[in-house]
């Protein structure tokens, strides 16, 4: 069925970031009409102020299945979208400090294997002859080399292009306050009186999921914190790779990758105050200073680099660390992605795939019980508690 008004179609998506453009795209290449209702611009929030880091590595195991099929649609996206969003697949490394994370990075590869997911873990002197640059702290680093990185300011909004030039309808600036099933439609009402219609209706409005999801009885504990990011100066093209500290001290936990053009993008670390009322997120003094401290732990020479630039965003965290996809289990046609907890970046483009597919078949062969909403039902928190962290 396609739409008969500018304001009906067959599915609304909420939500323009990378899982809100990326289901309208796939389900535009089904042939569903689809309005695509952003608060903002698309990908101004977590989509567009993340590391832009391409992991599959580090992965719950059942999200690599989509993850997975993410990879192939980055490693597609200049065909697909017709414009260039900076997909390098420069390879993506994790290394660690602790003796406990070195088996887990052994046990780990064993286990993603079955998953499709490829890894070489190297120790000690094979690793620093593969990555001299390193600090002596290293221990052990994993490597998965068809991932890499992309420029999450382009990705979103590209992916939103790509689904406008497709047919589907991408109405920026629109808040939406109020959502129903009203008999066999869903009733989409945004902050200024504008009314939408669809059979059916996806969710994948990030931190602000849980105000909408509450209307259908399916409240979620979102909590609200912003990403501490930085970029130091341009120096000579030298770490193709993007790479990560693994570790349960979340201050070590940094993260870096190198652009072409010289710039190195930090992140990673403690998050910092995000506001889901104001819309706004800080990166916080402390937290930078850290950050280039673990930097020049992580390696040596990095040492004289000059940030010259820091951002933020708001992004939503669940207490499990796993986002919300898949149906809603009060509502037949309702369906979420929300709450990827700092790490949808990458798995974005297989979660909309995923969802396109769901929404048009009825099913998909890739399990999404794990993620399902039902699991926080008996633990959702106060509406208070989403508003800021």
């Amino acid at each position: 069925m396609s739409a008969t008004t500018t304001n009906e179609a067959d599915v609304i998506v909420i939500g323009g970031g990378i899982m809100g453009t990326t289901t309208a795209f796939f389900l535009r290449q089904r042939k569903r009409s689809v309005i695509l209702l952003e608060r903002g611009l698309t990908g101004q929030q977590a989509s567009g102020v993340n590391f832009g880091g391409i992991r599959r590595q580090g992965r719950a195991l059942p999200q690599l299945a989509m993850a997975n099929r993410a990879l192939r649609t980055w490693q597609r996206s200049t065909e697909l979208l017709g414009e260039d969003i900076e997909f390098l697949a420069s390879g993506h490394t994790r290394v660690c400090y602790h003796q406990k994370d070195v088996e887990n990075f052994d046990q780990y590869a064993i286990d993603a294997r079955a998953y499709g997911l490829d890894l070489d873990v190297l120790h000690g002197d094979a690793m620093f002859q593969r990555f001299p640059f390193l600090g002596r702290e290293v221990l052990a680093a994993s490597i998965s080399p068809l991932d890499g990185h992309a420029n999450p300011r382009l990705a979103a909004p590209a992916f939103g292009r790509a689904a406008a030039r497709l047919g589907a309808q991408v109405i920026e600036n629109t808040e939406i306050v109020r959502v129903e099933k009203d008999g066999e439609r869903f009733r989409v009402e945004s902050a200024g009186g504008d009314v939408y219609w669809a059979a059916q209706l996806v969710i994948c409005a990030g931190a602000w999921a849980s105000r909408l999801t509450e209307q259908f009885g399916e409240p979620v504990p979102l909590v609200a914190s912003g990403p501490q990011m930085a970029v130091t100066e341009p120096v000579p093209y030298v770490f193709k790779s993007s790479m990560g500290v693994f570790t349960s001290i979340k201050e070590e936990s940094i993260y870096f990758r190198q652009i072409p053009r010289g710039n190195i993008i930090v992140g990673g670390g403690p998050g910092g105050p995000a506001d889901t009322v104001t819309c706004r997120a800080s990166v916080l003094p402390r937290n930078t200073v850290r950050q280039v401290a673990q930097l020049r732990r992580l390696v040596p020479a990095m040492a004289p680099l000059h940030v010259i630039r820091v951002w933020s965003g708001v992004e939503s965290y669940l207490p499990d660390g796993e986002p919300v996809i898949g149906p809603s289990s009060k509502v037949d046609g309702l369906y979420y992605a929300f709450g990827f907890c700092g790490s949808g970046f990458q798995i974005g483009p297989g979660v909309g795939e995923t969802l396109a597919e769901l929404v048009d078949t009825g099913s998909t062969d890739i399990p999404l019980d794990v993620f399902s909403v039902t699991r926080f039902a008996k633990q959702a928190a106060p509406r208070s508690t989403i508003a800021t962290s």
